[in-house]
């Protein structure tokens, strides 16, 4: 079943699985949301739903927006998030959506806006090669260097890599795994890093991957022509 929730993203640690292996995880604030508005296919087009997240002051919010959580009798909302869902016809306005609508093992996409790191040059943003520090290469060891042609094109294309602001992109890390759910706390814990700074919203959604179980090994085949079959007696391996 397709989910999606909105929440914030509290910070990474890590924690021990059955193995004692580490996994490191992140820990996200997720839900309570609120279905706000519900979209369908005769009248829009398509079928979605809109959650509102996280409480505010009602003289925090302008008149459409108050007019527009009063119409769906909901409490005064901080943020709006549209989501379109296969099984979005089955939930209606004023439904609640909390963090156990998802589980252990289940696999998220967790969209969120990147770290700002303000202007920043060639070498820092896109990674681009330095001079040598030595023999006369100047103060210019960090500078992007030539751009292209003077007479034709006699211009710079569009996506050409050079300074300018760095982070503070809608970045999305697909296929992440569930870890561990705490509805009492509203936590989501999932496998590996997520984009934002402490606190940055986020919003986690059923991924888009196709995710394929991992079948058993293969064993050793019963095929004499087979190099599977053919075990060495000298080998370590097949003296038991």
């Amino acid at each position: 079943m397709e989910k999606a929730i909105i929440g914030k993203k509290v910070g990474m640690s890590q924690i021990f699985d059955a193995d004692g292996k580490v996994i490191p995880v992140t820990v996200i604030e997720a839900g309570p949301c609120v279905v706000v508005q519900k979209k369908t296919a005769e009248k829009d087009g398509y079928e979605a739903v809109q959650l509102g997240y996280e409480d505010v002051p009602e003289r925090k919010l302008t008149k459409p927006e108050k007019g527009h959580l009063d119409k769906a009798g909901v409490s005064p909302k901080k943020h709006l998030k549209e989501f379109k869902l296969k099984k979005a016809a089955e939930m209606n306005v004023g439904d609640v959506v909390k963090a156990d609508t998802f589980a252990e093992g289940d696999h998220v996409d967790v969209t969120g806006i990147s770290k700002g790191h303000g202007y920043a040059g060639v070498v820092k943003r896109h990674g681009a090669h330095t001079l040598k520090a030595t023999h006369g290469t100047g103060p210019v060891a960090r500078h992007a260097g030539s751009m292209g042609s003077g007479t034709d094109p006699s211009r710079i294309f569009k996506g050409k890599i050079g300074a300018g602001h760095m982070g503070v992109d809608q970045v999305t890390i697909m296929n992440l795994d569930v870890v561990k759910v705490d509805p009492e706390l509203n936590m989501i814990v999932v496998r590996g890093a997520i984009p934002g700074p402490k606190g940055g919203l986020v919003t986690v959604r059923s991924t888009a991957k196709t995710i394929i179980e991992k079948k058993g090994d293969a064993g050793i085949s019963a095929n004499p022509q087979k190099a599977s079959a053919r075990v060495n007696p000298q080998k370590a391996s097949a003296r038991r």
